[in-house]
C-alpha cells in the first residue's frame, strides 16, 4: 500500500511540474491586452503629463525633451499638446474613434477641450489620430493637423518605425505653429534613387563614332597587309 501511494505521489509531482512548465511557455507568448480609452489613467487639463507611453516606444531622454518643449508652450499660450502611444486597440476600435473617446474622457466639457491637442499612435498598425480643441484650431488648422500626422510623423515611421523621431518632429512643428510662428511644413523627401539613362549623351556618341572609325581603319589595314604578307611568304 505504501509503495502504491509513493508511486502516485511521484506521478502527481511529475504532472504538476509538467503543467507549470507548459504554463511558463504559453504565458509569455500570449498577445498583449488591447487598450481602450477607459484603460488609460486620467490626464485632465492643466496636468503636467505630456506623454502617456503605453507602448514604451520613447526613451526617457526624449520624454524629457518633449516636456521641455510642451510645458513652456502651455505656459506661453495656454494650449496643451499631449501624445499617447499604445500597442493594440480594442476589437472594432479605430485610432480615430479611440482618440475621440479619450479626448472626451480627459476633457469632458467644451471649456476644457478648447485649448487641447491630443495625438494618439498605435504602434501595431502605425496609425495616428488627432483631436484639436476649438481655440487651438485657430492656429492648428485641419490642413496642418492632417499634415502633422500624415507627413511629419508618418515619414520617420515608414523609414523604420522611428517613433522617437516622429513624435519629436511633430512636437517641434506643433510648438512653432501654436506659438504663432510660420509653419515649417512637413519634412522634405529627397529621392536618392538614380535612374540610369538608356541613351548615350552627345559626347558619348561622338566618342563612340571616333572609336568605330579607328577600328574600321585598323581592319582595313589588316585586310590589306595580311594577304600581301601571305603571298610574299608563299613566293619565297
Amino acid at each position: 500500500m505504501t509503495s502504491v501511494w509513493a508511486r502516485c505521489t511521484k506521478l502527481l509531482k511529475v504532472f504538476l511540474c509538467t503543467g507549470i512548465a507548459i504554463v511558463g511557455l504559453v504565458l509569455p507568448s500570449a498577445p498583449a491586452w488591447a487598450t481602450g480609452a477607459v484603460d488609460l489613467p486620467l490626464v485632465p487639463a492643466g496636468s503636467r503629463t505630456w506623454i502617456v507611453d503605453e507602448a514604451q516606444s520613447l526613451s526617457r531622454i526624449n520624454e524629457g525633451q518633449l516636456s521641455g518643449e510642451l510645458q513652456p508652450l502651455a505656459e506661453k499660450t495656454g494650449i496643451e499638446v499631449r501624445f499617447v502611444t499604445l500597442r493594440r486597440l480594442d476589437y472594432g476600435e479605430t485610432i480615430d474613434s479611440f482618440v475621440s473617446q479619450l479626448f472626451q474622457r480627459w476633457y469632458p466639457s467644451a471649456e476644457q477641450q478648447s485649448n487641447q491637442v491630443l495625438i494618439a499612435l498605435d504602434t501595431i498598425t502605425n496609425t495616428i489620430g488627432i483631436q484639436v480643441g476649438e481655440a487651438a484650431a485657430e492656429q492648428l488648422t485641419p490642413a496642418i493637423a492632417s499634415s502633422v500626422i500624415d507627413e511629419t510623423m508618418q515619414l520617420p515611421i515608414r523609414q523604420g518605425n522611428k517613433y522617437n523621431q516622429a513624435i519629436l518632429d511633430a512636437s517641434d512643428r506643433l510648438v512653432a505653429v501654436l506659438s504663432g510662428e510660420p509653419d515649417p511644413g512637413p519634412p522634405v523627401v529627397i529621392d536618392t534613387t538614380r535612374v540610369e539613362g538608356t541613351f548615350a549623351s552627345a559626347e558619348e556618341t561622338e566618342e563612340s563614332r571616333g572609336n568605330s572609325t579607328v577600328v574600321v581603319i585598323v581592319l582595313l589595314v589588316l585586310a590589306t597587309v595580311i594577304p600581301m604578307a601571305t603571298y610574299y611568304w608563299y613566293v619565297r
